[in-house]
């Protein structure tokens, strides 16, 4: 079955900088489009940037642009999204997505 899993995630000062992580497994990564999200304390989910399958092209949330870089490596099956220059807005636990399914998420927590 579709297996997400992230990591990568942790306490880090405001400016700072993490690199998230997803494992996929149980279908074919390469094909689908992949996605993250997030969800902030008390907050719904936001979407914050998807990578195309074929040509890999990349869209990002306004909040997030120039400073999040998605990216995927189709031969490890791994999806990821280096964070830079975090802001205490960006505290949220993080979710690797495809269509239907979701990891289990990934704590990032923005603070001095």
């Amino acid at each position: 079955q579709v297996q997400l899993v992230e990591s990568g995630g942790g306490l880090v000062q405001p400016g700072g900088s993490l690199r998230l992580s997803c494992a996929a497994s149980g279908f074919t990564f390469s094909s689908y489009g992949m996605s993250w999200v997030r969800q902030a304390p008390g907050k719904g989910l936001e979407w914050v940037s998807t990578i195309n399958s074929g040509d890999a092209t990349t869209t990002y949330a306004d909040s997030v642009k120039g400073r999040f870089t998605i990216s995927r490596d189709n031969a490890k099956n791994t999806l990821y999204l280096q964070m830079n220059n975090l802001k205490p807005e960006d505290t949220a636990v993080n979710y690797c997505s495809k269509p239907g399914h979701r990891g289990q998420g990934t704590q990032v927590t923005v603070s001095s």
